[in-house]
């Protein structure tokens, strides 16, 4: 009886998991503004970047991936004595990209998800995170823009599953959905910086957008 409830508890602790938003604990531990209030007020590693602060932006790109790889990997290497296989790996995954994107912890006002996405798709396949990975530094080397360089990502993701995977009736249906959700997901959450990106006006990746809180004072 319990054990059918396993799979649920894990959804919801990667839920709450993907809720700590990395961005706004991590600038208020660095005495950095928080980042929802300049740039694009999205709580992410990007617009960390724009405060100036390097060090602020690896440290939330890391534990925001690491909060969507965490809970994947543990389903997946510790979860069959528990029943729990790919679905509940997907569910899992799927869960803490979703408490990145609406934080119970942050009145449900989160990040686009990028970084957790990658460290989801880390957690199912190593090479399927790097191939995407891959895709995004290439585009955000060449073209400066982290908006579109997520949006190529997010589109190769389930194709890199697919083909990664080989024959069709090798794939897992629950990963594949979970993947594909998320994607049109990132593309949904993207949408203003597609407008911007079709207009122009995109900001490029290296441009400071806000001080810290010292230097403000200063």
């Amino acid at each position: 009886m319990f054990q059918n409830l396993f799979p649920i508890a894990c959804t919801v602790v990667g839920y709450l998991i993907g809720s700590l938003s990395f961005a706004v604990i991590v600038s208020r531990v660095m005495g950095l503004n928080d980042p929802r209030t300049y740039g694009s007020k999205n709580p992410g590693a990007t617009n960390v970047l724009r405060s100036g602060s390097k060090a602020a932006a690896i440290i939330t790109l890391l534990l925001d991936a690491l909060k969507g790889w965490l809970p994947v990997v543990l389903v997946k290497y510790f979860g069959k004595p528990y029943g729990l296989e790919e679905g509940t790996m997907a569910m899992v995954g799927l869960a803490a990209f979703l408490g990145h994107l609406f934080p119970v912890f942050f009145r449900f006002q989160g990040g686009k998800g990028v970084a957790t996405a990658l460290g989801v798709l880390l957690g199912f396949s190593g090479i399927l995170g790097l191939a995407t990975a891959a895709s995004w530094l290439l585009i955000a080397y060449f073209f400066r823009y982290s908006s579109l360089a997520s949006l190529v990502a997010a589109v190769f993701a389930p194709v890199y599953y697919v083909f990664g995977n080989g024959l069709a009736w090798y794939l897992d249906k629950s990963v594949l959905l979970a993947i594909s959700l998320m994607s049109l997901l990132l593309i949904w959450r993207h949408a203003a910086n597609i407008t911007r990106l079709i207009k122009g006006t995109e900001s490029r990746l290296g441009k400071p957008k806000a001080p810290s809180k010292g230097k403000a004072k200063g």
